[in-house]
């Protein structure tokens, strides 16, 4: 499961979903809206959109579609 961590009428938070979509891996990934968490809230403030695998690796924006692809590949253990 991937997490896309955002913010409702962040509109590089759309374009990164947008890329999650074109990489086919929205149905095995997850939207958080950090306003709804405050640990989430301190983390990433000033850094959404970031995307965040189950082992905890973090891919910040920006990033293109295939970077994207290039990171999911570097953990073939990643359940998606």
């Amino acid at each position: 499961m991937l997490t896309l961590f955002h913010t409702d009428g962040c509109h590089l938070c759309e374009q990164a979903w947008t890329l999650v979509e074109q990489a086919g891996l929205a149905a095995h990934s997850r939207r958080c809206d950090i306003l709804d968490d405050e640990e989430w809230l301190a983390a990433y403030r000033v850094r959404i959109p970031v995307l965040r695998d189950e082992a905890g690796r973090e891919l910040g924006w920006p990033f293109t579609l295939a970077e994207l692809n290039a990171w999911v590949a570097a953990n073939p253990d990643q359940k998606t």
